[in-house]
Formats: C-alpha cells, sequence, structure tokens
C-alpha cells in the first residue's frame, strides 16, 4: 500500500493531509503542497483536478519543497499511486516519428536520457507503451515538463498530454532510481 503525505509549508510544516490511493480532487484538504513526505510507493502529482496540468513523479523520499520535485508552484491538486510492482516489471516502449504510430520506430527495454542521440529527432509524435509505465520529459537528462505514459497506444502527443511532439528523454517507471 502506498502512502504519501502533503504539507501546506516548506519542510514538512504547517497543515498535511496523509493519503493511500488515488485522488482526482485534494482542493478540499489544503490550500497550498510545499512538501512531501513520500512513505510507500510511487506517485504521479498533478497541478490540477483529475490528473490534468502538469504532472510530477515522486518516489519514496522526502521533498521539503516544490522545486525538489521540479514543480514549477505550490499547486497539487491531485494525485496518482502508480502499481506496487514497479520494480519487477518488463518494461517495453515503442516510439514514432509521425502520427498514429506511422514512420520510423524504434523500441526502448531502457532509458533514454537524449532522444536526439538515439531516435536523430527530438520529436516523438505517437508510442506504444508494451510493458511498465514510463515518463517522457521534455528536456534531455530527465527534466522539464513530465507525462506518465501507462500502457497502451498513444496516436499523437496530445493523447499523452503534451502541446507538442518535444520529447527530450523518457525513463522507465521504476520505484529504485
Amino acid at each position: 500500500m502506498g502512502k504519501i503525505i502533503f504539507y501546506e509549508q516548506r519542510n514538512f510544516q504547517g497543515n498535511s493531509y496523509e493519503c493511500s490511493s488515488d485522488n482526482p480532487d485534494l482542493q478540499s484538504h489544503f490550500n497550498a503542497c510545499n512538501s512531501v513526505r513520500v512513505e510507500n510507493g510511487c506517485w504521479m502529482l498533478y497541478e490540477r483536478p483529475n490528473y490534468m496540468g502538469h504532472q510530477y513523479f515522486l518516489k519514496r523520499g522526502e521533498y521539503p519543497d516544490y522545486q525538489q520535485w521540479q514543480g514549477l508552484n505550490d499547486s497539487i491538486k491531485s494525485c496518482r499511486l502508480l502499481s506496487q510492482n514497479l520494480a519487477t516489471g518488463v518494461h517495453k516502449i515503442r516510439v514514432y516519428e509521425r502520427d498514429d504510430t506511422k514512420g520510423e520506430m524504434m523500441e526502448f527495454k531502457e532509458d533514454c536520457p537524449n532522444v536526439y542521440d538515439r531516435f536523430c529527432s527530438h520529436e516523438i509524435h505517437s508510442c506504444n507503451v508494451l510493458d511498465g509505465h514510463w515518463i517522457f520529459y521534455e528536456l534531455p537528462n530527465y527534466r522539464g515538463k513530465q507525462y506518465l505514459l501507462r500502457p497502451g497506444e498513444y496516436k499523437r502527443f496530445t493523447d499523452w498530454g503534451s502541446q507538442t511532439a518535444k520529447v527530450g528523454s523518457f525513463r522507465r517507471v521504476l520505484e529504485n532510481y
């Protein structure tokens, strides 16, 4: 079972709220989120209710301020607990240069710190997540905006929540980064 604690102030101060499952609307529990303690599991936090807006992946650990999880502000309005068997799962993803899983394709089973170095492009227009959960990052070396991809087909970049096809890096969701 997962467990995450949200704090209104930095350094784990102020009002707190403990959560152990998906929550599409955290607005009634706190006004701002400036620090987080993840006691169990891997979590995706969302800037807006109903799993919308900027996304932030957090694994077990302490995050004394929102910049520690690459947050843009103190707005966390929903959260999702990711599968508990992430460390043992098989991971496989196919990325494509065009919409509708067309054009050049590459298959990955490992993390990719720089998409351009491996794919000769900064853009991924569609993908198919065959196994595991993955996170796309806007910039190389796992920086910038984040997008969680669960198993399934993504026919265009808007399907994973992005407004552009720019992907700088991606990696498997594992508990032991």
